[in-house]
């Protein structure tokens, strides 16, 4: 199970990778992944939920929402560096413009499990597993991923031209 979990995330990244035909910006995508696989662990640890066939289809779809969110930072901050020059600055400003839309989708996804993680039902760990990893891929998300992009596009910068300024 952990296995299929690892291929789907290197899935995952093959088809970023042809979307963004880049290798750099999937790789700044994903690493926002590691955090939210943390707050599955950490939410299943903390309700006392084993790991089960439901909690890893959780995890999944926890993965597919982080992913989403991460896109949605990446591709703002790319657009920004595109513009202006700045890799900072692309990274601030996709930290703070893209902080609605990676908060509706991630609390949507999070009050949407709420009763399916209180309920005492076989499925009760998904939510579980979504709930714990969305509130730390988020984090993430809007932390750590711009961060990331301005890390590794910093040797890309480039002064605006006359008609972006």
């Amino acid at each position: 199970l952990i296995g299929g979990l690892a291929l789907s995330i290197l899935l995952v990244y093959l088809v970023i990778v042809v979307n963004f035909q880049s290798w750099l910006d999937p790789f700044i995508i994903i690493t926002a992944l590691p955090a939210a696989l943390a707050g599955i662990v950490w939410s299943l640890f903390v309700t006392g939920t084993t790991l089960s066939v439901p909690a890893l289809t959780g995890a999944i779809m926890c993965m597919g929402t982080a992913t989403a969110n991460s896109i949605l930072v990446v591709s703002f901050a790319r657009e920004h560096l595109e513009r202006y020059g700045n890799a900072v600055e692309a990274a601030i400003e996709a930290g703070f413009g893209r902080i609605r839309p990676v908060l509706m989708t991630a609390l949507a996804m999070i009050v949407g499990m709420l009763p399916m993680s209180f309920s005492n039902t076989q499925n009760a760990p998904l939510g579980r597993a979504v709930i714990g990893g969305l509130l730390f891929a988020t984090v993430a998300t809007l932390l750590f991923v711009p961060c990331v992009f301005a890390l590794l596009h910093r040797d890309r910068e480039q002064p605006p031209t006359e008609k972006q300024a």
